[in-house]
């Protein structure tokens, strides 16, 4: 059974025809390639595995671009400018709640991906670019492109023998040269590419893609780029993919053996598995950034349930909401960030440790006025964002550390000790401690004086 097909409108009311596949880590954009037709792909063998192998990566988002397959056509003579290509990838990135995504550009739709990346980096967690070029016209000062009398010959055959059977058996072999085509396979060829339009329309189509020249945004693309490419690709050359990733800083180029312009045909284990690797190492750095040092602080009423005890509800919940309102007002003046409350006390962190000291020397003179006990603990390492939250070992030896406090004590890691070193602030040994979940024995200290 084909996938499901739904439209997105663009702000200027053009229906774009998408499919969903697969769901995993990252998003994956695939705005298809110069002769889409998500309902028709299916119908290819090889092409329909090779984007089911692209879903297992991710959840791929797959659709036509405007002008072709199951997408609104354009009247009036009118072509799909790069822009509107990309106000296509917008819209349907919004209609599936997709706020970042790898974007795939293959063959026509290459260009595109390359604008789209340099123009909203904060939409794109990585640009994946296979058998493609930034220009498509041989020039003097450009190694790949086509020369004027190839494209001169393409455009008669074209305009002559579009939609004929035996065009496209010349076509398909040039685009796929290792592709035993059967007359089955013939078939679902020839009706995809004849869904993407007459003669009139492909020809317009293949103008635009040659006068498309994005090598002057490639320096301008600053996000995670794979670009891929077979040494004997028929249709695309391999001087075009090299200098793309030549003029895109931190760009990775891997050449594959083969000489099939197509994705889906030759050896496509070989292709998915190093955008597969590639999206991985995307995921492992982007890990990296949500990891920040912070002073970790945990707080904690001593004997709160004894005192909710000897209290009534009303009491003890009066009683709680002062020693809040005296925390938060503390973490606010020492640029301390609420990360949770824990009932009956909070979880902080800070971004510098002798603060994150002082705030809980505060803390705890302060809530002795509401005749309250507390035990704070801290301790600086590597957190992990998680929205609004941190996790990681960091967070688990601060609350380990204010298990072990005192009533009105703060007690730290010998960490938080060593960085505070010239603060003015001073400490007593607290001996060593074996904290629970956490490897090796930790020396603790007790903070003495502000």
């Amino acid at each position: 059974m084909n996938p499901e097909i739904h439209h997105a409108r663009t702000r200027e009311g053009v229906h774009i025809a998408y499919t969903v596949i697969g769901e995993g880590p990252m998003d994956v954009v695939f705005p298809g390639w110069g002769h889409s037709n998500i309902e028709l792909a299916w119908g290819i063998p090889n092409q329909g595995r090779f984007l089911q192998k692209i879903g297992s990566l991710g959840r791929l988002i797959y659709f036509d671009p405007r002008g072709m397959g199951s997408s609104d056509r354009i009247g009036g003579g009118q072509l799909p400018t790069l822009e509107s290509q990309m106000a296509d990838v917008l819209s349907v990135m919004d209609a599936v709640g997709s706020e970042r995504a790898a974007v795939l550009g293959m063959d026509a739709s290459g260009p595109m991906a390359i604008l789209f990346a340099a123009t909203y980096p904060e939409r794109t967690a990585a640009l994946v670019v296979y058998g493609s070029e930034p220009c498509n016209d041989s020039t003097p000062d450009y190694p790949g492109g086509w020369t004027n009398e190839r494209w001169d010959e393409y455009w008669e055959e074209l305009e002559r023998r579009w939609g004929q059977r035996d065009y496209f058996r010349e076509y398909i072999k040039e685009m796929a040269p290792s592709l035993t085509l059967d007359e089955q396979g013939l078939d679902a060829y020839t009706t995809s590419f004849r869904m993407t339009g007459g003669p009139g329309t492909v020809m317009a189509l293949e103008r635009m893609w040659r006068e498309t020249d994005v090598r002057e945004v490639l320096s301008a693309v600053h996000v995670p780029t794979l670009v891929l490419h077979r040494t004997d690709d028929q249709v695309y050359s391999i001087a075009g993919a090299k200098y793309a990733t030549e003029h895109i800083s931190g760009s990775r180029f891997v050449e594959l053996p083969g000489r099939d312009h197509l994705a889906w045909e030759g050896d496509t284990d070989l292709l998915v598995s190093e955008i597969g690797r590639f999206f991985r190492s995307v995921r492992d750095e982007e890990a990296e950034f949500d990891r920040v040092l912070a002073t970790v602080m945990f707080t904690d009423i001593v004997g709160s349930t004894e005192r909710a005890s000897a209290l009534s509800d009303r009491n003890w919940q009066n009683l709680l909401a002062d020693h809040d309102r005296v925390v938060r007002g503390l973490l606010a003046r020492y640029r301390g960030r609420e990360i949770k409350s824990l009932g009956d006390g909070f979880l902080a962190t800070f971004d510098g440790p002798a603060r994150a000291v002082r705030c809980a020397l505060a803390i705890a003179q302060a809530v002795r006025d509401l005749d309250i006990d507390v035990r704070i603990g801290l301790h600086t390492g590597e957190v992990e964002l998680n929205g609004d939250d941190v996790q990681g070992i960091a967070v688990h030896i601060g609350s380990r550390v204010g298990a072990i406090a005192g009533p009105s004590e703060v007690l730290v890691s010998s960490t938080v000790k060593d960085l505070v070193a010239g603060s003015g602030l001073s400490f007593a040994d607290a001996g060593e401690h074996q904290l629970k979940g956490v490897p090796d024995r930790w020396r603790l200290y007790r903070v003495v004086s502000g």
